[in-house]
């Protein structure tokens, strides 16, 4: 493996019912395609040798002494390949006829897996032809001329990476089998499967395999027979999926009159991560696991021999390109919304603070603190707006701040900044002339001072506007904009900002005029302010020129973070999902960036004001992130330096 990923397949054969021989030629053709795409481990549906519609050709022995002879033959015939393979076939052992799953690798048999249970009910009538593997007595079987383990307790395993199995309808029970050799250690659960169509059975199929691999934390790889099975009374379309923890990963395509195969990467590493942090987890490890497993080994290929990235990996992997992005939008806002409701509820507030520049942050706060009052049905001119314009406030997003304080019917104060600032240089002994970060930090503290203030006139808390992303790299200043009574944005980071703006322009709730103002404001160069304009007064100080573009940053913090992935994985994964934007030189220099200042800026992080949690991350020191101010990154910036640039 390399940086913890594991690549697998499931692939859907053409089969003809009853002819072994036909089907292990189809098979061996998709053995040797996986070979030549990097493929580690590889699972076919359940019974494929022989086909899952035989019926009553099951007890036919003929049948199943072809049917034995047709693996030992793709065995000896894919044995030059490095390909883990698992395949359906009926195994004979103690004069009872199991549905099993069977296991090879270069040429040698490993094992055998009986499917645990067998559905009896409705279209189905498995124990008219098979046993179940309770019956099961013996813990070895002659396959051929190898004699090897077989069972449901066997666990599959190379170094610290383990996967079990189980076949099509043990994933349908309330304790499945998967789960179970989850709790001893299979990381991967492949699932040999002959589940029909049936109108709406898809999407539950779906669900209960993204849902087994997130109750697991496991990764979950499916694969369902498909054409050339038989259509007498069931229809049988090829399907196939690769989660998790939650997620899938891959789907095959239904209804396609082909054979297919979908290949794609499992992040093992980041099973185990997941498994080591949850405590839960392991509690139902001490709890659950009381029994002797058969452990077998296998063979990985060495991380310089692996191939390149199949998955696609997320430049946005707290707000994923899919349809569900809107779905998330809205959701994440009315997290936001559900929780400064629940604090101004608790204060009896009726009126609140705001400071509003133009910029991204304090405008989301804005719409924020609007859908909230609504709710409420309190009148937004209880929502105090206020600009207050200083030395780099660009007529742009005073503008637009203006406007849209007037659009969404808030109270609109203006209080310049810039005599008070200039009297405060005077008072401590600094040069206005010189633009350092005492002329940058007086004004964000004269801003937080003026609303704090304004607070106490109106007895109206102030609502916070930083984000996650300014958080984590402490791009904040110290008393300044970093305290309020409730930082609504502090679990939202920053380049979902921009999306959750975007989302609520386009949907026109709050009118069509206040969308052209947001779209304005999304078209705003990203930026604290806190420098003059040019003589046109223009924006001059962009904070992406500064400390590097936040899509690269918010990538940095998700992997960092939730994932706990090393400096060297992260900046693998970010040149996989950045191919073509930016040089390897460039991620490295912002990660550095990142470290850095994660690290530096802890001390702003453990005095945070009370905010939401919305996404997969908190910064909070009393919810989620608890770090000593006096941590060091030198491991992490050393390991940055030693990544390669070309």
């Amino acid at each position: 493996m390399k940086y913890g990923f594991l690549k697998v397949a499931a692939a859907v054969p053409y089969v003809k019912v009853a002819d072994c021989f036909y089907n292990i030629s189809r098979m061996k053709t998709m053995i040797l395609d996986a070979e030549t795409k990097g493929v580690e481990i590889l699972c076919f549906p359940e019974l494929s040798i022989t086909g899952y519609t035989c019926g009553d050709l099951f007890l036919q022995p003929f049948l199943l002494e072809k049917a034995k002879e047709a693996v030992c033959r793709l065995v000896a015939e894919t044995a030059h390949t490095r390909v883990l393979v698992i395949v359906g076939a009926p195994v004979r052992v103690e004069e009872k006829l199991f549905n099993a799953a069977i296991v090879f690798q270069s040429g040698r048999i490993l094992g055998a897996i009986p499917k645990t249970y067998l559905p009896n009910y409705r279209e189905f009538q498995e124990k008219r032809w098979f046993s179940p593997a309770r019956d099961l007595q013996y813990s070895t079987v002659l396959i051929g001329e190898e004699r090897v383990p077989i069972g449901c307790n066997l666990l599959f395993r190379c170094g610290t990476v383990g996967f079990g199995i189980e076949i099509c309808e043990d994933m349908w029970t309330p304790y499945t089998p998967g789960t179970r050799l989850s709790l001893y250690g299979a990381q991967i659960i492949f699932n040999l499967s002959a589940s029909n169509e049936n109108a709406g059975k898809h999407a539950y199929l779906r669900s209960l395999i993204s849902g087994l691999s997130s109750q697991s934390i496991c990764a979950y790889v499916y694969a369902s027979c498909g054409y050339g099975e038989s259509s007498t009374d069931l229809v049988y379309t090829g399907k196939a999926f690769i989660a998790e923890v939650g997620t899938i990963v891959e789907e095959m395509k239904r209804f396609d009159y082909s054979e297919r195969m979908i290949v794609s990467d499992i992040d093992v590493s980041r099973v185990q991560t997941e498994r080591y942090i949850n405590s839960s987890f392991k509690a139902a490890v001490s709890q659950l696991t009381d029994e002797d497993l058969v452990e077998v080994p296998f063979e990985l290929r060495k991380p310089e021999d692996s191939f390149p990235m199949t998955r696609k990996v997320e430049r946005n992997p707290f707000m994923p390109d899919d349809a569900s992005r809107k779905e998330r939008s809205a959701e994440i806002f009315d997290i936001q919304v559900c929780g400064l409701r629940q604090r101004l509820h608790h204060l009896g507030a009726e009126k609140v603070l705001i400071g509003l520049s133009g910029g991204l942050d304090s405008t989301l706060a804005l719409l924020v603190t609007v859908r909230t009052f609504d709710i409420l049905g309190l009148d937004r001119k209880g929502i105090i707006s206020v600009t207050m314009p200083g030395f780099g406030t660009s007529r742009r997003t005073l503008s637009n701040a203006t406007k849209l304080m007037d659009a969404l019917g808030v109270t609109r104060l203006e209080i310049d900044i810039q005599e008070a600032c200039r009297r405060h240089f005077m008072n401590i002994g600094h040069d206005e002339s010189v633009q350092d970060l005492t002329f940058e930090n007086t004004q964000a503290r004269e801003r937080t001072q003026i609303l704090m203030d304004l607070g106490s006139k109106y007895n109206a808390p102030v609502i916070g506007t930083g984000d996650l992303s300014e958080l984590a790299l402490g791009w904040t200043t110290y008393n300044g904009d970093h305290m309020s009574m409730y930082a609504v944005n502090s679990g939202v980071p920053k380049t979902t900002v921009q999306l959750l703006i975007r989302y609520i322009a386009e949907s026109t709730d709050m009118g069509s005029h206040t969308s052209d103002i947001l779209m304005d404001v999304l078209g705003t160069p990203i930026s604290p302010e806190l420098l003059p304009t040019d003589s046109s007064g223009a924006i001059v100080q962009n904070t992406e020129q500064s400390i590097g573009p936040y899509e690269l940053h918010d990538f940095f913090i998700y992997h960092f973070l939730y994932n706990e992935f090393s400096p060297e994985k992260i900046f693998f994964l970010a040149q996989v999902a950045f191919d073509g934007k930016y040089t390897k030189r460039e991620i490295k220099q912002v990660l550095k960036t990142f470290f850095r200042r994660f690290f530096a800026q802890q001390y702003k992080r453990n005095c945070l004001p009370d905010g939401p949690k919305v996404g997969c991350i908190s910064l909070s020191p009393r919810g989620e992130w608890r770090m000593p101010s006096d941590a060091v990154s030198n491991m992490w910036i050393n390991e940055v330096d030693q990544l390669p640039e070309d």
